[in-house]
């Protein structure tokens, strides 16, 4: 017998967010995942200024503003076929990294550990440790990491002028040029980060944290340690989180921080069944709506794509977001996917047999422990008194697209320009490829498949093993929907 439960609405997630399991002799057979709120910033595009995009495309999302906007200057810049200089891309890679830093810890500060300081663990002996540190609202690390986030945000304080939704960020590059003196300022608040990092949250040097090379390594690194990630590491061994929340083992990930020489965390794809990786091909992307509340029947790429609410009339329709494949297949974008991409031993290591819970966290700390020092190399290039920004003309007609990583995933924004005004505009979000519905083959998304097989107890309304898969993700419903 098949029983259906409804988890959510969700809280602590941005936006609208419930998930519909089926469940049949104690595991979930399938599911559903909605996005139940339509916001439409696609459309509201349309017929305005392009440099508009700049203003409007920040405000879908407090939290990843920033990328937000890079990924619209991207889509302006290729549209003109203009090149910034070095100081702007370097500015644009501190004004990114950190967004994406302080994304990463809040996630996991305020997001996702509460969830361990649940009174359903309260028989784990790790439990009593956990919720002094971590209880929402009320957990002693928030005292720690607030302050800590607080400093770091200064950055975006010095070179973008503010944060969320800074203009800064152009197609040339940025606004805010900085001087030498500025320049020491913003070495003394990476520091002041680092030994936050190396204290509160590794007890150990950041490098070391990034020379971790396999699980079982990590694992026993964690178990001499103090510090914010060993405590979930432990608790996370005990409740086996690392066999737990497999997707579809192809991580795709669009390219992240460009260089002189290519890019930091570079772009592909990986099937992880096969071992194979490939090069990214934009235009292997399309957009399915079978089950969105979007009128259309085709799966279009997304240069041609529409955003037409049809909230009725549409008997397989269960949410607002739409179903990007990539090469028709179901991929998984994250922290995860950009350090399989990048080569990393640990994160190579971790999806050995397959994705999980665990793999998601660890990728994301380990991104950490590997940007701040890069951060740090990025500020000593800046060269004071050198452009910070190139000229940008508005073409009459032209096409564009903008591809950046966001602290979830690969975000992108198609752009076209008709007689000196947006004529399209469409935008796939890191939680739009995770949390996508079925298709029109009946594949589930991400997390869809994520979640079945989880063993759910009769009468649990809230399962716990559900949360922790969901939240592994970081949901952001607001830009799934945009």
């Amino acid at each position: 017998m098949t029983t259906r439960l409804l988890v959510g609405p969700f809280n602590r997630v941005e936006g609208d967010l419930e998930v519909s399991l089926d469940i049949a002799d104690g595991q979930v057979r399938s599911a559903q995942v909605s996005s139940s709120l339509y916001r439409g910033f696609e459309n509201m595009l349309i017929g305005r200024d392009p440099l508009d995009a700049l203003v409007l495309v920040p405000r879908i999302c407090g939290i990843c503003s920033v990328a937000q906007s890079a990924a619209a200057a991207a889509a302006l810049a290729a549209a003109a076929g203009i090149a910034m200089p070095a100081n702007g891309r370097l500015a644009q890679n501190l004004i990114q990294a950190t967004e994406n830093i302080a994304d990463h810890l809040t996630h996991f500060y305020c997001f996702f550990m509460p969830d361990f300081a649940r009174e359903q663990y309260a028989s784990e002996p790790w439990h009593a440790a956990v919720a002094g540190r971590f209880r929402a609202q009320r957990g002693a690390a928030l005292a720690e990491f607030l302050p800590a986030r607080a400093g770091l945000l200064r950055v975006l304080g010095y070179l973008a002028g503010k944060w969320p939704h800074t203009l800064a960020l152009q197609p040339g590059g940025t606004t805010r040029s900085i001087t030498p003196t500025e320049k020491v300022r913003l070495s003394a608040v990476l520091r002041e980060f680092r030994a936050f990092l190396e204290e509160a949250v590794f007890a150990d040097t950041l490098e070391n944290v990034a020379g971790v090379t396999s699980w079982p390594a990590l694992v026993t690194w964690a178990d001499v340690r103090g510090g914010d990630f060993a405590t979930f590491l432990r608790a996370a061994a005990a409740l086996d989180l690392h066999r737990i929340g497999r997707a579809s083992d192809v991580f795709l990930a669009v390219g992240a921080y460009p260089g002189d020489t290519g890019q930091c965390f570079p772009a592909g794809v990986f099937d992880g069944r096969s071992g194979q990786r490939t090069a990214f091909d934009p235009s292997a992307i399309t957009e399915d709506v079978s089950h969105a509340w979007l009128a259309g029947d085709d799966a279009l790429p997304p240069a041609r794509g529409e955003t037409r609410p049809m909230p009725d009339g549409k008997a397989a329709a269960y949410t607002w977001c739409k179903a990007p494949r990539y090469g028709g297949q179901v991929v998984e974008t994250g922290a995860l996917a950009r350090q399989v991409l990048a080569g990393h031993p640990l994160a190579c290591d971790m999806i050995a047999g397959g994705a999980s819970v665990s793999a998601r966290i660890v990728a994301r700390f380990v991104e950490v422990a590997r940007l701040l020092p890069q951060m740090e190399r990025w500020l000593a290039a800046i060269v004071p008194g050198e452009p910070f920004c190139a000229q940008w003309t508005a073409p009459e007609a032209a096409t564009g697209i903008g591809l950046v990583e966001a602290a979830r995933g690969a975000l992108g924004h198609w752009l076209s320009i008709e007689r000196g005004k947006i004529a399209g505009y469409q935008i796939i979000a890191p939680t739009t490829w995770n949390f996508s519905p079925r298709d029109a083959a009946g594949q589930p998304g991400a997390l869809e498949q994520a979640l079945a097989g989880l063993p759910v107890a009769a009468g649990d309304p809230s399962p716990l093993v559900v949360q922790h898969v969901v939240r592994s993700f970081d949901p952001c419903m607001v830009c799934t929907v945009h």
